[in-house]
């Protein structure tokens, strides 16, 4: 029998009596909001200082930290960063004019059958229709559209001719170029030019786009979430200028706070209210250290509602999508605190070859990624959601190139509607499925422009016709079937128009006969988890056995046992 609870009732028991109950404190009086490793720190009653990240304008924060006796250490434009130990924590915890306090977390990293496998080509090549015109969609590259790329830095490479800024956000540093060499990677995938040196590698999703080169992370691949959110705010501030209408966030760091006091995820709705799509990596948590699968990896800003977070699939170095698999390493979902479904959409991710930085650490460190070509000229191949967030990067600037005019939501609902459902999995493992580019930008159009010959066939092709956009409420009504609805393809035009104000906790599904509509809830939310248990209901923190043996991991703070592991904290060594 199902039971009568919700699913989120088990996360409300492992999390929030260690964050929510322990924010209130024992007495009365105001008590700000601290996240889960700044409850830690308090408790420590250690003289060591951290940075936090407060919310306010600069004369709030200017007030603040000199009623405190703080130093501000970076000033933001909505917050700033300040330096306390466990006392000075708790003291401004207790100030009335402080809502919540966030800590300024370290964030690290998470083509050719890629570009296929997509339908980039198909886009890139542009169709002619029916008598040269009825049907038809012109040759698209992303010619124009910028792509700020939040990252490790962009060095100079052969293929990279359409870098048209380079800004640094890395404190105490002033150089672009990629020493670590990872953005440069990311790069390639976005944008990159196919300079024929290899067959591995035909050129970036979108090689029209212009790059921007935004340095947030250091020499170790790691930064500050306070360098991150000033490149944001940059990109944010100059987007006329270059035509920004793409962040790529190929980083991240553990969920240890709600989305909605996140500052990384304030950063993103920022950013989208902007009028800019944000795509962000999953993370690279769907295994232990041990193999175990792992349920709730999703790291910030990948929880953020309003970002297109990507997961990875691995294409098996095939053509055909019938062997394509979610990667291991790819972080499923739910998030944490919410519970909502993410990721939203997967691309190919594993084994990508792209550009290789000159000098960079991991040429040096990794020379068996190494492809081919010298110094400006080399090409190496790196795995992870890092590159599968640049792959959707890319495509997002081929669909703007044909349709400018097309909102952050818009822009999510046509990747969805795009992508093919992955039974393996499901909505928490897949989100709405591998993108396809070429369906998707059929989506847009016969939803924006509403072709006389459009027919729900020709539309979807073979993708699956579902798009959801969630704060944690989809998971419990797709079992009692009030959060899937029906739509028709006029209604399509409906869908798209309304994207902005579209309702949150419901899995579009287009065509009255849409296939996913007769899914059992377990099969559809979770994929192939749910065969792993007899549960009509898989709840939060169910023992479920995978066929090998192993034990799923719900990733949770409460957690001692080291075969458990905190949200999003396992690092797999799948960034390769």
């Amino acid at each position: 029998m199902k039971p009568k609870f919700g699913i989120r009732a088990a996360l409300i028991a492992l999390l929030l009596a260690s964050s929510v109950l322990g924010l209130a404190g024992a007495g009365g009086g105001h008590r700000a909001r601290l996240s889960q490793d700044l409850l830690k720190h308090e408790a420590r009653r250690t003289k060591t200082r951290v940075r936090v990240i407060v919310h306010g304008d600069a004369d709030e924060i200017q007030a603040i930290a000199g009623r405190h006796h703080l130093t501000v250490v970076n000033q933001l434009a909505e917050s700033a960063v300040l330096a306390v130990n466990s006392t000075e924590l708790s003291e401004l915890a207790a100030d009335p004019a402080v809502d919540h306090v966030s800590p300024d977390a370290r964030v690290k990293l998470m083509m050719s059958i890629s570009n296929t496998s997509t339908g980039a080509t198909l886009v890139r090549q542009g169709t002619w229709g029916l008598l040269g015109l009825i049907g038809a969609y012109p040759a698209v590259t992303g010619q124009g559209i910028g792509v700020a790329i939040l990252d490790s830095g962009v060095s100079p490479h052969a293929a990279l001719k359409n870098v048209v800024a380079n800004v640094n956000f890395v404190s105490g540093s002033t150089q672009t170029t990629d020493v670590f060499g990872h953005g440069t990677h990311v790069a390639g995938i976005v944008g990159g030019a196919n300079t024929k040196y290899t067959s591995l590698y035909n050129g970036g999703i979108a090689p029209g786009a212009s790059l921007i080169n935004v340095r947030v992370l250091g020499a170790d691949g790691t930064g500050l979430t306070s360098d991150v959110i000033a490149g944001m705010e940059w990109v944010i501030n100059n987007r006329s200028r270059y035509n920004i209408r793409v962040i790529n966030l190929s980083l991240g760091h553990p969920v240890t706070e709600p989305s909605t006091t996140d500052p990384l995820c304030q950063a993103v709705e920022r950013a989208v209210n902007a009028g800019i799509v944000v795509v962000a990596s999953a993370g690279n948590y769907g295994t232990s250290a041990t193999g175990a699968p792992v349920l709730g990896g999703i790291t910030s800003p990948g929880n953020s509602p309003l970002a297109i977070t990507v997961g990875a699939i691995d294409t098996l170095d095939t053509l055909s999508t019938s062997d394509d698999r979610i990667a291991p390493y790819s972080s499923r979902g739910p998030t944490a605190y919410e519970f909502a479904v993410k990721p939203d959409v997967v691309a190919p991710g594993t084994k990508l070859v792209s550009l290789e930085s000159q000098n960079s650490y991991l040429e040096r460190a990794f020379p068996q990624w190494h492809i081919g070509g010298s110094g400006r000229n080399a090409y190496m191949r790196l795995s992870g959601t890092s590159m599968a967030a640049a792959v959707v990067s890319g495509g997002v600037a081929l669909l703007l190139d044909d349709n400018p005019s097309m909102s952050p939501a818009q822009v999510k609902i046509a990747l969805q509607m795009g992508a093919r459902y992955m039974q393996d999995g499901g909505l928490i493992g897949g989100g709405a499925g591998s993108v396809n580019f070429a369906q998707s930008m059929h989506v847009a159009d016969a939803g924006l422009v509403q072709s006389l010959l459009t027919t729900l066939t020709s539309t979807l092709g073979l993708s699956s016709g579902a798009s959801f956009r969630d704060r944690g409420t989809l998971i419990d009504r797709a079992y009692d079937h009030t959060g899937l609805r029906l739509l028709r393809l006029l209604d399509l035009g409906a869908l798209l128009g309304g994207a902005d104000d579209a309702e949150f906790g419901v899995l579009n599904l287009l065509g009255l006969q849409n296939p996913l509509a007769s899914i059992a809830p377990n099969r559809l939310v979770w994929g192939q988890v749910a065969g792993w248990s007899s549960s009509y209901y898989v709840i939060w923190g169910s023992a479920i056995q995978s066929p090998s043996g192993q034990y799923v991991i719900w990733g949770s703070s409460d957690y001692t046992d080291p075969n458990y592991v905190i949200w999003g904290s396992a690092w797999t060594g799948d960034e390769q």
